[in-house]
């Protein structure tokens, strides 16, 4: 029989791989903001409409500005937070299912125990079971 269990995928941090985060995340930060003009364009355009309550328009828009304004914040901390990084240590980047064979007579602390696998610039350089 088989079962799924979670793997960690973790990440050495080299200057390849701090450069390619923070790119990512000035990236996602820069659409964020780029979707908030956007909604504010749209909501000034949708005002001159008739027929539609510019309270509950604007309610709306300024909630979906504001949630992307914390995406931002957030955006913001990671970015923070990579700089703050040491070279060399490892992250976790994200979690994985694996198939794992369970057979009568194995030994289920061993099954479930933590695995993780260690990537460094994109290889694979380590497999923790």
């Amino acid at each position: 029989m088989q079962i799924i269990k979670k793997v960690l995928i973790k990440q050495v941090v080299t200057e390849k791989s701090k450069a390619k985060l923070h790119k990512n995340f000035s990236d996602h930060k820069m659409r964020l903001e780029q979707e908030c003009q956007q909604l504010l364009f749209e909501q000034r355009k949708l005002q001159n409409k008739a027929g539609i309550s510019r309270q509950d328009l604007s309610q709306r828009f300024q909630q979906e500005i504001k949630n992307r304004k914390e995406k931002i914040k957030l955006a913001e901390f990671k970015i923070e937070q990579l700089d703050m990084l040491e070279i060399g240590s490892e992250i976790t980047e994200k979690e994985v299912e694996a198939l794992v064979e369970v057979k009568e007579g194995s030994h289920w602390d061993e099954l479930m125990k933590e695995a993780k696998i260690v990537i460094k610039d994109d290889i694979v350089i380590r497999i923790d079971e």
